[in-house]
């Protein structure tokens, strides 16, 4: 397969599985059983997780993933954004919906997703990003609610989620650029309630990581897992539950913890709205083309 094509196929099960997410009822259900059941099917439908999937809870907009033995479970008020990452040879498709059972949140995500479907609408070869921010907080005004403005897409490249361009998710000024034709991008809306701040931060729990160097850290097991994930994950995004079926899970945390002190690891910590408020998430991958949008993630 060439690389268009294995994002085709990864958008493919990225959308499925995302689909599957937003048709299940997972009130009483643990996170960390939503978490293997959605990177499970991943696996079943032929894809690899780019990433552990993410299920924040409420004003945690996003990064956090399962514990090891995680029991926190979803509440009837709860509201829930499931990110999902899918590769295939590396080349990623990210997707997200944000699943509640509470009615007061209804506009919430509803605006999250009239914000992503207007501005992939947009999205074509040449578009300015920074039209597309203004797209975005436009919609998103309207239902009277704020973006998050520290919060943005991205460009996407082979085992790279974040290659180093940003989408924004409000208006800008100063120098932007045109999304690039047959280049891949994540578009992902976030927002919060007229009471939010629209900002948000980084909160304490880091408990998803990603190799930065290989470079020993002479120590003998920890550098046993640094080469284990390397051949596994390669710079992708990983849990330190995937490592507890070839490792004790001692040996798993305290091996984590020397490669993060070396900095051969390091970690994204769980990303917190200001004011407490509740978070919405939409997401789609998209290959802009010179006269419609690729949407892989439809």
């Amino acid at each position: 397969m060439d690389y268009l094509q294995c994002y085709q196929k990864a958008g493919k099960i990225a959308s499925e599985v995302r689909e599957t997410a937003r048709n299940t009822n997972y009130i009483g259900r643990r996170l960390l059983d939503i978490c293997n059941t959605l990177e499970n099917k991943i696996k079943v439908l032929g894809g690899l997780p780019a990433f552990p999937v993410n299920v924040s809870l409420n004003d945690v907009a996003a990064h956090y993933t399962a514990e090891p033995y995680d029991e926190t479970e979803v509440k009837d008020g709860d509201v829930l954004k499931i990110d999902i990452g899918v590769q295939i040879d590396g080349y990623i498709a990210d997707t997200a919906v944000t699943v509640c059972y509470d009615a007061r949140y209804d506009a919430l995500v509803r605006a999250s997703e009239a914000a992503l479907a207007e501005a992939v609408r947009y999205a074509t070869a040449n578009a300015r990003v920074n039209e597309i921010g203004k797209v975005i907080e436009s919609t998103i005004s309207k239902f009277g609610f704020k973006p998050i403005q520290n919060l943005s897409g991205h460009s996407l490249e082979q085992y790279t989620i974040h290659a180093g361009k940003s989408i924004p998710n409000i208006r800008t000024i100063g120098p932007s650029f045109g999304l690039s034709e047959n280049q891949a991008y994540a578009i992902e809306p976030f927002v919060t309630t007229k009471n939010g701040h629209g900002v948000v931060f980084e909160g304490k729990t880091r408990n998803i990581f990603a190799i930065r160097s290989r470079k020993p850290s002479k120590d003998k097991k920890a550098d046993s897992i640094l080469e284990a994930i390397w051949n596994t994950y390669k710079t992708l995004p990983f849990a330190a539950r995937w490592l507890m079926d070839s490792y004790e899970a001692s040996e798993v945390q305290r091996s984590i913890n020397i490669l993060i002190a070396k900095k051969n690891v390091h970690t994204y910590p769980i990303l917190v709205e200001t004011q407490g408020q509740v978070v919405t998430q939409s997401e789609h991958t998209i290959i802009p083309k010179i006269d419609h949008v690729d949407i892989i993630t439809r």
